[in-house]
């Protein structure tokens, strides 16, 4: 049975590609294809017409008005790592009382505190529900919040077993959403997240079994490291990088957090998909990223919850870079759901322009993880992931502080 929805009288913020594909760069981040006043219909899912006006009195379908109100396209989280067992709320009070964070990590906290957690949640409950349900709750959040494209890490395994478990969990809720229709959660191998044990028996393993283990069940899934002291070094990371190459998985990296350890210039040599985070690049390194085909993918978040620093936004778009951003969720850096606050970091501390942020948030995200075809833009044939603002002028995502969150969000077939 069909079905179809008509949104009517609405300012559509459409992010219809021009010119090339691929994400927009530079000035062109500004261009969110605006239409001041104009309608959507959506059939089966779909979107089936844009246009400015009123629509034509043949279209068939319910309608919703939106009062002059913004529509634009559903927000897509490009980093996150939603898929976690247990807290670390008493890290965070050591942090708040002036503990840094490296230092936490180093005394077995931080990302280990959370391996441990999920290892004992994964074992204790084979079926894998525990962990699909810490994901699903989490991952309502982000969509109630009108992120309807989630990428998901693993990375609290740390061992073949519980990170297919994660990368399973992630799969499941990946194949409800396709049968639905009504969002899209894409999975990321993250095995090099941090070091378990003897740093060259850890990093061998996961370059020569786990790392394939994860390819032959799940096909060449983006393989992402965490390059950073007291984690990955540059020189297993580019070794499991080789190694992911030749299994066919696009590449992803966390670089320059805290440190600027090279690596870079090497991911960029290599064709990585996105250098993310970037906090600690000095100006030509972010000049290189410029220059590249490689997306940078800005995390605000982190600077909010660790330390103050955030990756200087304005130089990249100025000197021509793609730029996306992310919640980076996490239970330690970054525990955020909501790509409306992320906007309005972005814009307050990365120096992004309104549109920039919001391009950032949904287009360029969408390239990201391979989306741009289906969604990340109001276009014709691509998937009816749609959010509407309570306010009439889009500015507000980046000017306060979360409170433009959408007031209605339309997952393909209905809303939520």
């Amino acid at each position: 049975m069909s079905s179809a929805v008509l949104f009517t009288n609405a300012r559509i913020l459409t992010l219809a590609q021009r010119g090339a594909a691929g994400p927009r760069r530079g000035e062109a981040m500004r261009e969110l294809g605006v239409v001041e006043r104009g309608f959507v219909h959506v059939v089966d899912g779909r979107i089936a017409a844009v246009g400015g006006g009123d629509p034509p009195d043949s279209i068939a379908a319910a309608r919703v008005p939106l009062d002059g109100r913004v529509l634009m396209p559903a927000f897509v989280d490009c980093h996150t790592h939603a898929c976690w067992a247990g807290e670390r709320y008493g890290e965070i009070a050591q942090r708040l009382a002036g503990v840094p964070y490296l230092e936490i990590l180093a005394a077995g906290g931080g990302i280990m505190s959370t391996v441990r957690a999920t290892r004992d949640a994964a074992r204790r409950d084979p079926s894998g529900a525990a962990l699909r349900e810490a994901l699903a709750l989490r991952t309502n959040a982000m969509r109630r919040r009108g992120t309807l494209a989630i990428e998901v890490k693993s990375g609290y395994g740390l061992d073949a077993a519980t990170e297919v478990a994660m990368l399973e969990a992630v799969r499941a809720l990946a194949d409800r959403a396709e049968r639905e229709g009504d969002g899209f959660f894409v999975p990321t191998f993250l095995g090099a997240h941090a070091i378990d044990g003897d740093e060259d028996t850890y990093c061998a393993r996961v370059v020569d079994e786990i790392l394939p283990e994860v390819v032959a069940r799940f096909g060449p899934i983006a393989c992402d490291a965490y390059c950073e002291k007291g984690a990955w070094s540059p020189a297993w990371t580019r070794r499991l990088f080789e190694r992911a190459h030749a299994l066919g998985c696009p590449l992803r990296v966390h670089v320059d957090q805290f440190n600027e350890l090279g690596f870079l210039e090497t991911a960029l040599e290599m064709g990585a998909r996105s250098v993310d985070h970037l906090e600690a690049t000095a100006r030509e390194g972010l000049i290189r990223v410029a220059r590249s085909k490689t997306t940078a993918v800005l995390l605000p978040g982190c600077g909010l919850t660790l330390d103050g620093r955030y990756t200087n936004g304005r130089m990249l778009v100025d000197e021509g870079a793609a730029v996306a951003i992310a919640t980076n969720c996490n239970p330690g850096s970054s525990p955020i759901v909501s790509m409306p606050l992320v906007i309005a970091l972005a814009a307050r501390f990365c120096g992004l322009t309104h549109a920039e942020a919001i391009t950032a948030a949904t287009y360029n995200a969408a390239c990201v993880l391979g989306l741009e075809h289906e969604t990340g833009s109001i276009e014709v044939g691509k998937r009816a992931h749609l959010i509407a603002l309570p306010t009439r002028d889009e500015r507000a995502l980046a000017c306060e502080w979360a409170i433009a969150e959408p007031s209605e969000v339309y997952a393909g077939r209905g809303f939520l």
